[in-house]
């Protein structure tokens, strides 16, 4: 563990991968239209219950999971402009904020694509440093949409959020853009400098599919089938029976291929 209480990026191989290991990596995802403040409440107190790092709830459900949660080691994730990306940086600023004021602990913002690859770039630095700026204390994941970059946008995406002053890299917002893959996350972790951590999101099904991530430097995992990986449960039927929220989604999905229909 870091000393801020993070897993290890590389957890080596062979004994000792037990679910109970696996699960301090693990951020439970919940993001659904129709999540109620009971699912909500269920999803908390499996994330009590399995040890997961975190507990990823839609920003309207913050403060009934800092109230599940409070005085346990499970952290609080929210999010800001998932899944387009297209809000004003004044309402992504503000709802940052927000997120900050009411406790939450970690924040994945969803970068604004869409001024990216109209190459207006100062703008998406400055969205991006506004964004971070608002969040603290909360610690900023920046989700970077690799899948939907070229190889040149994937290096310049990278080191815009960098310099925007992101804790963490994330390969994507989640399945609708692709499936995590171990070089998309060995990718990352080569141009994170020290402090700045890996997170791996999209399509994350199988214990076997998380160690290979892990083995690759991630140091955190956003799946919403964290009860199946950690107890071996079948992770579709997880999937169905929290709502759905994150489809297997497309290894190698092609640039401007995302499925905007898609849930997380």
């Amino acid at each position: 563990m870091t000393s801020e209480g993070y897993p290890n990026g590389s957890a080596g191989t062979g004994t000792g991968r037990s679910g109970a290991r696996l699960a301090r990596f693990i951020q439970s995802t919940l993001i659904a239209s129709d999540a109620t403040e009971e699912r909500v409440v269920a999803h908390c107190r499996a994330c009590l219950e399995y040890g997961f790092h975190a507990a990823m709830v839609p920003p309207l459900w913050v403060p009934v999971a800092r109230r599940v949660l409070a005085g346990s080691p499970v952290r609080v994730a929210s999010f800001v402009d998932f899944p387009l990306g297209c809000m004003t940086t004044g309402a992504r600023v503000a709802l940052a904020r927000e997120l900050a004021e009411a406790g939450v602990d970690e924040i994945d913002v969803m970068v604004p694509l869409g001024l990216f690859k109209s190459g207006r770039l100062a703008e998406f630095r400055a969205d991006l440093e506004a964004v971070v700026r608002a969040a603290r204390p909360a610690a900023t994941k920046a989700m970077l949409e690799l899948p939907l970059l070229e190889p040149g946008e994937r290096e310049r995406m990278v080191e815009l959020a960098l310099a925007a002053g992101f804790d963490w890299l994330k390969n994507a917002s989640g399945g609708a853009v692709g499936v995590a893959t171990p070089d998309d996350i060995r990718f990352l972790r080569g141009r994170a400098p020290a402090g700045v951590g890996v997170k791996a999101s999209g399509g994350i099904k199988t214990a076997a599919q998380a160690w290979a991530l892990i083995d690759a430097g991630a140091e955190l995992l956003g799946t919403s089938s964290a009860v199946a990986l950690v107890t071996g449960e079948d992770a579709q039927d997880a999937a169905g029976l929290a709502g759905g929220d994150e489809p297997a989604g497309r290894s190698g999905a092609a640039a401007g291929d995302r499925n905007p229909a898609a849930p997380y």
